[in-house]
């Protein structure tokens, strides 16, 4: 059982030298880049964060977080606009084809500059688990849900193999899609943070989600076509992608149909014949 048990040591062992052996030379050196040991720890902390946090607060005041959220925002708002302005040059001068792109592993500096914002793309998952931790300081504990969880931890360890593995070629899609949505995100986020003064701007709110969902449905019919064709781009980070698309997809209808739809049926059905919104409720734009 012993000699058994060493064997199998012996052989994840080598599977996992293998598998690092494969990555992307150009990212190796990079922060985070040489092993996943890093992120993994990130990743148990994150969800421990998320188990015990709220715990830890329980009994005490919720923090003022604004003098904090607000730059951190538009930090996240600069990052994004940067990212999405050098993925869409990088591709553009490289002339990239939606149809079919292979990772191009050499060191031409258009390839380079490709695989560096990926790799900043990914580094941007690390920043956004503040968010997280915002909301359980602020005691925002509805904003935990399991899509938000789900998201944000998931996000982390995918786009590392990604910027490990494939750090650019098709890839390119998700990153430059998912840095515009950012950009109006985080500005948002930005807007609302300042107060409540600030509502009467923010009326775009629910549109997010629809564009959030736009998004997707982009990525994955990227990925479907590209899976219909012979490209030399591997198929399991397509099969990833596309599986990744459905879950988030499915996520994110239902807390559209949560928050907007079956929300306002609700409140529609506490207004008595004459309008008025019965138990003190109002209806939210």
């Amino acid at each position: 059982m012993k000699a058994m048990s060493m064997q199998f040591l012996k052989t994840i062992s080598a599977f996992y030298e293998d598998a690092l052996e494969k990555g992307d030379p150009r990212v190796e050196s990079w922060f985070l880049m040489k092993n996943p040991i890093p992120v993994f720890v990130i990743f148990i902390l994150y969800l421990l964060m998320v188990k015990y946090g709220p715990k830890f607060m329980q009994n005490r005041e919720p923090w003022n977080l604004r003098l904090i959220i607000v730059p951190y925002n538009a930090l996240m708002v600069a990052l994004s606009t940067y990212m999405f302005y050098e993925v869409l040059v990088s591709a553009v001068l490289a002339r990239y084809s939606l149809k079919c792109q292979p990772v191009d592993y050499s060191s031409n500096p258009l390839a380079v500059r490709m695989a560096s914002v990926c790799w900043w793309y990914c580094f941007s998952k690390i920043l956004e688990l503040l968010d997280t931790l915002f909301f359980i300081l602020r005691k925002k504990n509805n904003q935990l849900t399991f899509l938000h969880v789900f998201h944000h931890s998931t996000m982390l360890i995918n786009w590392w193999f990604y910027t490990k593995y494939v750090a650019g070629g098709q890839s390119f899609i998700t990153v430059l899609l998912n840095t515009f949505v950012h950009m109006i995100m985080y500005s948002y986020y930005g807007l609302a943070a300042i107060g409540p003064q600030m509502q009467k701007y923010l009326w775009w709110k629910k549109y997010m989600t629809k564009l959030q969902l736009l998004q997707f449905f982009t990525g994955m019919t990227h990925t479907i076509i590209n899976m219909a064709s012979d490209c030399d781009f591997p198929r399991a980070f397509n099969n990833v992608t596309f599986a990744y698309g459905i879950i988030f997809i499915s996520l994110f209808m239902n807390f559209y149909y949560q928050q907007y739809v079956a929300k306002s049926k609700h409140i529609e059905n506490g207004k008595d014949q004459n309008g008025i919104v019965r138990n003190g409720i109002d209806k939210q734009k």
